[in-house]
């Protein structure tokens, strides 16, 4: 056995367990104190570019090469006799919960580290996430959105209709249709409690490559109602010659009579229809927090509930219903209160077609439920068809639209007359998808 390190103090002829010359044992000696010297400065570790999983301890320090004590210690090596149990996870020994920890003190160690995150893999997986999200949300909201549509309009059973000419024509139509609507409500919104409905308001909205064209169809206009079939009993009606106001279409056999009727008077094709109740109309006002209109001149109506100041002003769901429908406090009657629906829709499309609500889920599912609840189009409309004719709408506000009535000629009867040549002019431009410069009244 080699002897001891010689960094102990006391004599060196006293050499404890060597055995001695005398016959007799020797007596017990004080172990003597070792001296051990102190540990060279670790060199600074540079971190590997792979960490490696340190092997597994085997009961004996792995600084040794070749598996021997002949080669004598390294720099730095801890006399002190190691029984194979590793005691904590510090600097100088492995981690005895399972070998992941740091291993230090030397040349020989090795040093688990973190590996840099990848940005660029995370701002892309965060991307793609993100994409997914919204795609799943649009998705969800589309069918959403579909599935409250009431499609109850079929524009086939529609006869003898006029070719399609270039870009798309919907026909508007506001009705006093209290469906839905409460006692308080009706009381509230001054709208009566006639059974059935009527048509409010009439609108054709052309929206083509030169910009989108809105023209009001006064209810008092005198039109001819011709040869139709019943959109409930199937039976086909000859044309008479009948003289009526148009709104009489709407009362005698609904929206193909109608859209009938308007074809045949105009020569103009419909593509789709589209109405909405007074119950509708004011919820979707009230969702978006009201509609600011610049009111030119004060007026007030008892039957409507109209009472306005002149200048800007937001007008709620309940005053925004009175300001369409009013006509008796003005000179032009009807006339005048197409003016008013004109300027009133295109306000209300301008101001709900705004990202503060269309990315606000908060203000934009109230919105569109409030308006898709109420809403009636033919059975061939889609969403996507609806959007295009709301920022058509939009569109006549936005300086690119043109928004008149239909030409008058003059009346019959107490009924307005169209002027024959200025109706043909106009539905010859909309047809070609010409700029329209036809004036109405």
């Amino acid at each position: 056995m080699n002897d001891w390190p010689d960094r102990r103090t006391g004599d060196r002829s006293e050499r404890y367990g060597r055995g001695s010359a005398s016959a007799q044992p020797e007596g017990a000696r004080a172990m003597p104190h070792i001296q051990r010297r102190p540990s060279s400065p670790q060199r600074p570790q540079t971190p590997p570019q792979r960490p490696q999983v340190p092997p597994q301890s085997q009961g004996y320090d792995d600084r040794y090469q070749d598996g021997g004590y002949g080669n004598g210690p390294e720099p730095g090596y801890d006399s002190g006799y190691n029984t194979g149990q590793v005691y904590g996870s510090g600097s100088g020994g492995s981690d005895s919960r399972g070998g992941g920890g740091r291993r230090g003190g030397g040349d020989g160690g090795y040093v688990q580290g973190r590996p840099a995150p990848d940005w660029g893999r995370r701002i892309k997986l965060g991307a793609v996430t993100l994409v997914v999200a919204l795609l799943a949300v649009s998705i969800s909201t589309y069918f959403w959105a579909d599935s409250k549509l009431k499609r109850e309009v079929d524009l086939s059973k529609v006869i003898d209709r006029p070719e399609s000419g270039d870009g798309t024509n919907y026909l508007i139509v506001g009705s006093d249709s209290r469906e839905g609507m409460s006692a308080e409500e009706k009381k509230r919104l001054r709208t009566g409690s006639a059974e059935g409905k009527r048509t409010d308001s009439m609108m054709i909205l052309h929206d083509g490559s030169n910009g989108p064209t809105l023209i009001s169809l006064p209810r008092d206009s005198n039109v001819e109602i011709p040869s139709f079939v019943g959109s409930e009993s199937g039976k086909k009606f000859p044309g008479t010659g009948r003289q009526v106001k148009l709104n009489a279409a709407y009362a005698e056999d609904g929206p193909e009579l109608l859209v009938r009727t308007v074809e045949f008077n105009t020569g103009l094709h419909i593509d789709h229809y589209v109405e909405i109740g007074f119950g509708g109309f004011a919820k979707i006002v009230d969702a978006i927090g009201g509609v600011e209109m610049d009111i030119p001149k004060a007026f007030k109506d008892k039957k409507s509930g109209a009472d306005f100041q002149a200048g800007k002003q937001t007008l709620n769901g309940e005053q925004s219903l009175a300001f369409v429908r009013t006509r008796y406090a003005f000179a032009g009657s009807d006339l005048d209160r197409t003016k008013n629906q004109q300027k009133f829709l295109a306000a209300l499309a301008s101001q709900t077609a705004t990202p503060s609500t269309i990315i606000n889920p908060f203000k934009l599912y109230p919105t569109m439920g409030a308006g898709l609840d109420t809403l009636i189009v033919d059975k061939d409309m889609s969403l996507w068809a609806l959007g295009n004719m709301f920022f058509a709408m939009k569109g006549v506000t936005g300086g690119d639209g043109t928004s008149m009535n239909m030409p008058i000629s003059g009346s019959v009867n107490g009924n307005l007359v169209w002027d024959k040549a200025k109706v043909k002019q106009l539905v010859q431009q909309l047809n070609n998808d010409e700029k329209v410069t036809v004036k109405g009244n």
